[in-house]
């Protein structure tokens, strides 16, 4: 099965050299801590950089979704993808700050897959409708900043 073939990764990653072995079709296994946020999000983030903001993006994913709330005896409700090209014009400020991979669904534009290239960042792609197979394996939740945008 898929995931018996899957390589597995950590976030965040202490080495991005770890991403040399990854190439495009691999099943991935990941876990670890991984960042979430949609368009809202990384409007705040940028408008963040350059003042003394907290998070270190160094070796860290950010899976591009929005997640629903959780309901009773769940951590977090379905946790769908979405589609990644909405999120590109964000992209590149998150790369310089050290950001090693992204997720989401679908295709990403021209500039979005040569900055990654030269970042040596890599894009995982899942698909729409993974949302509540997904949730079922995250184990935790925090919310880090921007309480206004929800969970």
């Amino acid at each position: 099965m898929l995931l018996k073939r899957a390589k597995s990764i950590t976030f965040p990653l202490a080495d991005k050299e770890a991403l040399a072995e990854f190439t495009a079709g691999d099943v991935v296994s990941i876990s670890g801590w991984i960042l979430c946020g949609r368009d809202a999000t990384h409007r705040k983030i940028l408008s963040q950089l350059g003042r003394d903001f907290f998070l270190d993006f160094s070796g860290q994913l950010i899976y591009y979704v929005g997640p629903t709330p959780a309901p009773p005896g769940r951590v977090i409700g379905s946790c769908g993808p979405t589609t990644s090209s909405r999120l590109d014009p964000f992209l590149e400020p998150l790369l310089k700050l050290g950001l090693s991979a992204t997720m989401g669904k679908g295709k990403r534009s021209i500039r979005a897959r040569e900055l990654m290239k030269e970042y040596k960042a890599v894009y995982l792609a899942t698909f729409g409708g993974a949302g509540a197979y997904l949730s079922q394996f995250v184990e935790k939740m925090e919310l880090l900043a921007f309480p206004e945008l929800g969970p």
